[in-house]
């Protein structure tokens, strides 16, 4: 098993313990940081390993949440029964939407999704079939039941995005270990090198925004129920820019960095909440000074992190 797993287990087993030690408010924290590590996993499985640039990834985050939410709401489908929708939705508008586009390179491909990220939210607030709320969005989902148990105390839901994101990990491990992450690998390094080994490039970047969309889509239900409300701004444009530097600060393919950059971005704005609006200045200034002297990120993959087979073209 390589390092960074076990650095993520032991994370795991941390987490596992945290509900024993916190109060409502920093296990709601913990909840929102355990959700947000799913979609930035996603995230990373299309820009840190399949190389693709993709800042739209919100969208398929807000699908995943909008589904839950209007099958719930709107149609009283119990949340349980809404957690495969909210999947393969966005792994279908992904296919459908990366499709023609896939073939983009760096900031074409980048500025398109942005432009997918725009018309998603324009679309949520004009209220589309009278579905979505509007700007002000859907309030009022469900808890979760199970066998007629109802799961709606905070710490249910935290562990909830606990196994979430424990099933993430265990999906990135397969990843990595599998003939698509070892292609991906090839993609990232030199595309042009992979299309001469005989790699369908278009294939497996196509793969991984549908893996990566149906990840963000699980998570997107998971951060319904946690908020029993879902409105547009929680799926804007800043929102895929904040995923997208959470890879590249904490480190490309890199689980340890992924997790670092999530708790940077999403968990230290809270503790420093009583600074207002000048935390962000603190941030940025931050982020500039990790990307001059960290450009790989905070924790970067190393080679010896890299799977045996992939080591000796990692060279």
């Amino acid at each position: 098993m390589r390092q960074s797993y076990k650095i993520a287990i032991i994370f795991l087993i941390i987490m596992g313990f945290f509900p024993l030690v916190s109060n409502s408010a920093w296990l709601a924290v913990g909840t929102t940081f355990l959700i947000y590590s799913v979609v930035a996993f996603s995230q990373d499985i299309i820009l840190g390993r399949a190389g693709a640039f993709q800042m739209g990834h919100a969208v398929f985050f807000g699908l995943g949440a909008y589904t839950t939410a209007i099958l719930n709401v709107r149609f009283g489908i119990p949340i349980i029964y809404t957690f495969i929708p909210a999947i393969i939705i966005p792994l279908i508008m992904a296919i459908v939407l990366a499709g023609p586009i896939i073939h983009l390179k760096g900031d074409y491909l980048l500025v398109a999704t942005i432009g997918f990220n725009i018309i998603f939210i324009q679309v949520v607030q004009n209220d589309i079939f009278g579905l979505t709320g509007g700007p002000n969005g859907i309030f009022g989902i469900d808890v979760v039941k199970i066998f007629g148990i109802e799961f709606m105390s905070q710490t249910a839901v935290y562990y909830m995005s606990f196994i979430l994101l424990a099933l993430t990990l265990l999906i990135m491990r397969n990843l990595d270990a599998s003939k698509y992450g070892r292609a991906m690998f090839y993609i990232n390094k030199d595309d042009i090198a992979a299309q001469s080994m005989g790699i369908n490039i278009r294939y497996y970047k196509l793969y991984a925004f549908a893996l990566g969309s149906a990840i963000a889509g699980a998570a997107g239900s998971m951060f319904a129920v946690q908020y029993s409300a879902v409105s547009p701004e929680a799926f804007n444009v800043v929102q895929s820019i904040m995923f997208f530097t959470i890879v590249l600060v904490g480190g490309s393919a890199s689980l340890p960095g992924v997790l670092i950059g999530t708790f940077v971005m999403f968990v230290l704005p809270e503790i420093f909440r009583e600074f207002a609006t000048a935390r962000y200045l603190v941030f940025g200034l931050a982020m500039i000074l990790t990307m001059i002297l960290r450009p790989r990120g905070i924790w970067p993959v190393k080679f010896g992190n890299i799977p045996k087979f992939l080591k000796k073209d990692a060279k």
